[in-house]
């Protein structure tokens, strides 16, 4: 049997899930944000305790463990990481401010720009300058870039990012550069662009460069200590750590790169999405994630979750690594409700795992959404919380509630309380609308599939809100991202530039640039234990029209990552630019097939296989309605009424329950809402459907 564990660090709890054979294992723990292995370890210590072995057996029995986590993410959004500073081209300073003039809201004139990871004082220029053919055009001023390393020493400087024009043709001057800032620096982190994004345009390349510089020491940290820690304790294989690519690999290959770990564990759950709508026969999925801290919003089309590679704005920064599209909202259970200038705000700002929501009773006095639906009777102080752990406690919330909401507002603790939970929902719902139309794709045609803590909570009311029809739950939907990680492959994913107009292109060279990735590749998965046979490479090629600024990716070839690269023959690279004139009229409805495009570069998407989790499919065909094991007062939209509680464990394929209903999971609660019901499927997973 293959024992896998997969690891989900979020801002409130860490999720677990563990795979033996078709067994799966949920676990969670509150999360420890001074150190996240703490809670790690802790977990993993637990789940050896429910299996009845010792934490060392179970990590010496273990094939792989995978993880992901938001270390980098909460970085940025509380713009915690070293002091940082760039070295880039004279007369380059200010690219990052320009930011191509880019706003996310071009009609708010009030919309500030984002906190500087780099301020001027800390962006220096040294004399130097590359050719774009490589070819050195002014030398590197060594006695300037000794002036300005020596300046940044003076301001306390602890990561240095260094961008440097056309670096990514000929990284020679970065090279030195960085020779000199350990000289004079040591110690000091340093993030060459050539290596982060070797690739044009200059503001992506150095925007990227300058965020991974920011979030790398804390990334590098954290992994190493839990890679010390997990060996400590008995486990002898690399660890693998989620991408926001939606694949894995080695702590090994992501060292020097540690920015292709943000968003890494909602891709987790972007992944699994895509194995439960292929099993469920539910190929485009919305997929949403509601935890304690935030909500994220991504879709999986035509049973496919693709990472874009170039524009893509994390935390208003650009960050140009493959990714999977996900919005990300601040509202989860643990986002504080409070009254300002007379208005009703919940989130995004976080109670976290500590001291967390009031109910939780550590310390917590400004009301959250867990509080509110407490309150409302969608959760229970009478019921255990969070796998058993502990339960929440009603003492304290109504003052809470009182103080921050009920008495500004004038109204009653359950009409704040309300409130709370119609300002949230309508937060999220909105989210869901921004990322659909931004697309082009009416919600309506979609499966919503729903996880998170809190996740299924929301979930109903959301879709009826959507105008959607059904709702998948998975049973393991609180744990579902670290679940979704043991579906993702080993997967590396990386490009070179190449500028040239297609007709005049090099095939030879081309070729020589996919090999070059291929070997780099074929090193990190060998050093991983796979062996080249069992690794798969998709060879792709970055195209544009003269004039344009952005590229479409266009497969060529697929096959063994070992296979001879430089085969692509004159049909072929016809094929290649008739394909990229099929993608770019379904991309923007119109082509200029008369024209011959612009290579900018070449891809290479290498993959392992491996065991995945098995996800269920389908309905049984009869149902049962079930009785409630209990009842309680509670709110579902309309007023509080008595509503009926199921014990999820004792629920089996089958069975239904009908409106008004709450269903109490191990570490999650369904809420069957007005107009809806639940049944579970043949795999143990929950449908929410409308009733009629």
């Amino acid at each position: 049997m293959s024992l896998r564990i997969g690891i989900d660090v979020g801002g409130t709890f860490t999720d677990f899930a563990l795979l033996d054979g078709d067994e799966v294992l949920l676990e969670k723990m509150s999360s420890t944000p001074d150190d996240n292995s703490q809670a790690v370890m802790a977990g993993l210590e637990k789940l050896a305790a429910r299996r009845g072995q010792s934490l060392g057996e179970m990590l010496a029995a273990a094939d792989a463990i995978v993880h992901g986590t938001t270390v980098a993410d909460n970085a940025l959004i509380q713009m915690k990481g070293p002091v940082t500073g760039l070295l880039t081209t004279e007369g380059f300073r200010d690219e990052l401010e320009l930011r191509r003039g880019y706003k996310e809201d071009i009609w708010d004139v009030r919309l500030a720009p984002p906190p500087a990871i780099a301020p001027r004082r800390r962006r220096l220029t040294v004399p130097e300058r590359i050719r774009a053919d490589g070819s050195i055009h002014t030398p590197l001023d060594e006695a300037a870039a000794r002036r300005a390393i020596e300046r940044m020493g003076r301001q306390g400087v602890e990561s240095v990012a260094i961008s440097l024009l056309f670096a990514f043709v000929n990284p020679i001057h970065e090279q030195r550069l960085a020779e000199l800032v350990a000289e004079m620096l040591p110690g000091v982190e340093i993030s060459l662009s050539h290596e982060v994004l070797p690739r044009a345009p200059e503001f992506e390349r150095t925007s990227t460069t300058v965020v991974n510089a920011f979030v790398g020491p804390g990334v590098s940290g954290y992994l190493d200590r839990l890679v010390e820690r997990l060996s400590e304790a008995g486990y002898a294989r690399d660890l693998l750590v989620m991408q926001s690519s939606g694949g894995v690999m080695t702590r090994e290959y992501l060292r020097g790169m540690p920015i292709r770990i943000l968003a890494s564990g909602p891709a987790g759950g972007v992944v699994g999405g895509a194995r439960v709508g292929a099993a469920k026969s539910a190929p485009d999925l919305l997929c949403v994630d509601m935890g304690g801290t935030s909500y994220d919003v991504s879709m999986v089309m035509d049973g496919s979750a693709s990472a874009d590679a170039g524009w893509n704005w994390h935390h208003r920064y650009l960050v140009a690594v493959p990714m999977v599209k996900v919005e990300t909202l601040g509202a989860g259970g643990g986002s504080i409700a409070q009254v300002r200038h007379g208005v009703l705000e919940v989130g995004p700002e976080s109670a976290g795992a500590d001291p967390g929501p009031i109910c939780y009773g550590r310390g917590g006095q400004r009301p959250t959404v867990t509080d509110a639906i407490l309150v409302l009777g969608l959760l229970s102080p009478e019921s255990d919380f969070a796998g058993g752990d502990f339960r929440l406690s009603r003492d304290g919330v109504d003052a809470g509630f009182e103080k921050e909401v009920a008495g500004p507002l004038g109204c009653s603790v359950e009409e704040a309380a309300f409130d709370c939970w119609r300002i949230v929902n309508a937060n999220m719902t909105q989210a869901v609308r921004r990322t659909t139309a931004g697309k082009g794709i009416d919600p309506r045609g979609l499966t919503m599939l729903a996880y998170g803590g809190n996740g299924p909570v929301f979930a109903a009311i959301q879709a009826e809100e959507l105008g959607i029809e059904k709702v998948v739950v998975p049973r393991a939907s609180p744990a579902f991202s670290a679940l979704g990680a043991l579906a993702a492959p080993p997967m590396i994913d990386e490009e070179r530039s190449y500028l040239i107009s297609a007709a005049a292109a090099d095939r030879a060279h081309l070729g020589g640039l996919w090999g070059e990735l291929s070997k780099r590749a074929q090193g990190f998965f060998e050093a991983a234990g796979f062996a080249s046979s069992e690794v798969r490479a998709d060879f792709q090629m970055n195209l544009r029209y003269p004039g344009q600024n952005w590229s479409l990716t266009v497969d060529v070839a697929s096959g063994s990552s070992d296979q001879e690269a430089g085969d692509l023959d004159a049909a072929g690279l016809e094929k290649t630019i008739a394909r990229f004139h099929e993608l770019h009229e379904e991309e923007y409805g119109y082509n200029r097939d008369g024209e011959s495009p612009e290579i900018t570069g070449v891809r290479l998407v290498s993959r392992a296989a491996i065991p995945e989790p098995r996800f269920g499919s389908g309905l049984t065909e009869e149902f049962r309605d079930v009785t409630p094991s209990a009842e309680r007062r509670a709110n579902l939209g309309r007023g509080f009424e008595t509503v009926g509680i199921y014990h999820g464990p004792e629920l089996v394929p089958g069975d239904r329950v009908k409106a008004p209903g709450i269903i109490e999971e191990t570490f999650t609660t369904i809420v069957v809402y007005p107009g809806w019901q639940a049944v579970v499927d043949a795999a143990g997973d929950y449908l929410l459907l409308r009733a009629s």
